[in-house]
């Protein structure tokens, strides 16, 4: 395989199966469960796809509880991690503004590899994509696992993160006050407010528009890049994706979203970082319920 050939949205099973090996490629595995972290790298390290690296949702992917954005009032559940602490991280995997680099989770994508690819995306590195499927995908096809932990050469990753694509609670209220659109990616009965099971206090953000993650899946994988396109083009009714920003529950399952819109050509939305966590910090913004 030549080593010219990189992916930048998804990449099948087969695809990613046949690269293995290659002096290129990174595999971060970035399995997740919410409440139980423990849980999750304990599976790792019981099986994951041969040499892949372990990518930790609180500690890698989000800035640890305690540190100066976690403390921020609408940093959210899963606060943006600090830039030198993801950029070392990188480092510990082996990491460089050239590597082909490609997550995976036990979900769809939406548990944590979507927003490791986000999160490269921001430091402006294209060479990085999601195993469609992932972990159960890779399962069913029987392909290579492995038990052992890498133990990869560190690198020095230097880059800054598109702060522009990047959005607190007051950047997202100027957002909406200048006609941008927000898209929120929870579930329906969450953003109408029916139901809260995480978060302290259900609803919405005003004026937020509501499209669930798991509308651009089909059987566990992303539908066809035409299919969205249509769909998406239709929800931001012919806006240009930098007119839009998107938000779930606290920055994660957003990024599902965000890698959605970009496999279906609509790149340059921007990510409400605390998300609806981060929007509830403050007692005194408005909510809204219902539709």
């Amino acid at each position: 395989m030549s080593t010219t050939q990189h992916w930048g949205t998804l990449v099948s099973a087969a695809e990613l199966a046949s690269a293995l090996g290659r002096s290129d490629l990174v595999v971060i595995d970035a399995r997740s469960r919410l409440g139980d972290p423990a849980t999750a790298e304990a599976a790792y390290r019981e099986a994951h796809i041969l040499g892949a690296r372990y990518a930790h949702l609180e500690r890698d992917l989000s800035a640890p509880p305690g540190t100066a954005p976690a403390m921020q009032i609408d940093a959210g559940r899963h606060p943006w991690p600090q830039l030198d602490d993801f950029l070392a991280a990188l480092g510990r995997w082996g990491i460089t503004p050239q590597t082909q680099v490609v997550a995976y989770d036990a979900g769809d994508g939406a548990l944590a590899a979507a927003r490791m690819w986000f999160l490269l995306r921001m430091l402006g590195h294209e060479r990085v994509a999601v195993l469609d499927g992932g972990w159960e995908q890779w399962q069913a096809q029987g392909l290579p696992v492995d038990s052992d932990v890498p133990q990869p050469t560190p690198t020095n990753y230097v880059g800054t993160f598109d702060e522009s694509r990047l959005l607190d609670a007051a950047a997202v209220q100027a957002h909406l006050d200048q006609g941008g659109m927000l898209i929120d990616a929870r579930a329906h009965e969450r953003f109408r407010g029916d139901i809260e099971p995480i978060d302290r206090v259900a609803g919405h953000v005003p004026g937020a528009r509501n499209r669930p993650y798991a509308l651009s899946m089909r059987e566990g994988r992303f539908r066809p890049a035409d299919e969205l396109a249509g769909e998406l083009s239709t929800l931001i009714a012919a806006r240009p994706a930098s007119d839009v920003a998107v938000m779930c529950g606290s920055g994660v399952t957003a990024c599902h979203l965000l890698l959605a819109m970009e496999h279906a050509g609509l790149k340059g939305a921007k990510l409400f970082k605390g998300s609806w966590s981060g929007w509830i910090g403050d007692p005194n913004r408005q909510i809204g319920t219902g539709e």
